[in-house]
């Protein structure tokens, strides 16, 4: 208190002396504003700046990790099976997936030659996985999807075009973290939005809880022994580094920058987190 009063004498002193220095004040009103004035100016030299923290849940840390999900393989073509009974050379969001892939991406090992099949070039990106949830049913969105998908406002063009297909996930196992994109809708359910975007965890089904499905070029990536464990969560595109995950497919956010694509018409979902 005796600070404050002290600067504010000093204040006043100099006032005066300015008063009288200067061109005549014509009121004591007038002396009394130049006062504050000068008051105002000297304590915003010596109080503290405030600053505002940045938003810390922008990039790559923007999204959590869900651990120790079960994962399993899955590949464009593949044929149904018990513990997979939906068939492959057609997407969630693709009925004509295998075709616009290029062809059956086998999962044989042997048949396949840095992360692709060595019979051709895929014509959409090796790199894919598939979640439990569709935000899409019946040729509209379903209710739900304007909570729980955190960048829906920014993604949303229409009723029942999907605002999930081919945004980018980061997938961890062991010490390797390899990045995919989103194209297709499992394993085994389509609802579970509980846990794709919420804390809930996969629900019970006959692959031990899967939570994830990875292509066979994730699986080599991160050097999975068929079903395995892995932590996984969204990434926005700018946050994707290059690797092999960069370099094919029609559908690819990286390819279609290269080309100079609009990423608003042909990208919608990864447009507004890509690169500038």
């Amino acid at each position: 208190m005796k600070f404050a009063t002290a600067i504010l004498a000093g204040l006043l002193a100099v006032a005066t002396l300015r008063a009288e220095a200067l061109s005549p004040i014509s009121s004591s009103t007038d002396f009394q504003k130049f006062a504050q004035q000068l008051r105002e100016n000297a304590l915003l030299k010596i109080e503290p700046q405030v600053l505002a923290p940045s938003a810390f849940r922008s990039g790559f840390n923007r999204y959590p990790w869900k651990r120790n999900i079960v994962t399993t393989v899955f590949w464009v073509g593949e044929q149904p099976t018990v513990n997979n009974p939906v068939p492959n050379h057609k997407s969630s969001w693709d009925t004509k997936w295998a075709q616009n892939f290029g062809g059956y991406d086998n999962p044989d090992p042997s048949q396949r030659r840095n992360y692709i099949p060595i019979k051709f070039v895929p014509r959409q990106n090796p790199f894919y996985v598939a979640l439990p949830y569709n935000d899409v049913t019946r040729g509209t969105t379903k209710p739900e999807g304007r909570k729980a998908i955190p960048w829906f406002k920014q993604a949303f063009e229409r009723p029942g075009k999907s605002v999930l297909k081919g945004r980018w996930l980061a997938i961890k196992h062991g010490n390797r973290i390899c990045y995919a994109q989103w194209e297709d809708c499992g394993p085994f359910r389509t609802d579970h939005w509980q846990y794709v975007f919420g804390n809930e965890i996969p629900r019970p089904n006959l692959n031990q809880g899967a939570g994830l499905d990875v292509s066979p070029a994730v699986r080599d990536y991160l050097g999975m022994s068929g079903k395995d464990t892995c932590d996984w969560k969204f990434v926005e595109a700018r946050d994707v580094p290059t690797g092999p995950w960069s370099k094919y497919g029609d559908n690819n956010t990286f390819v279609l920058q290269k080309r100079g694509a609009n990423l608003f018409l042909v990208d919608r979902n990864n447009a507004y987190g890509s690169k500038n």
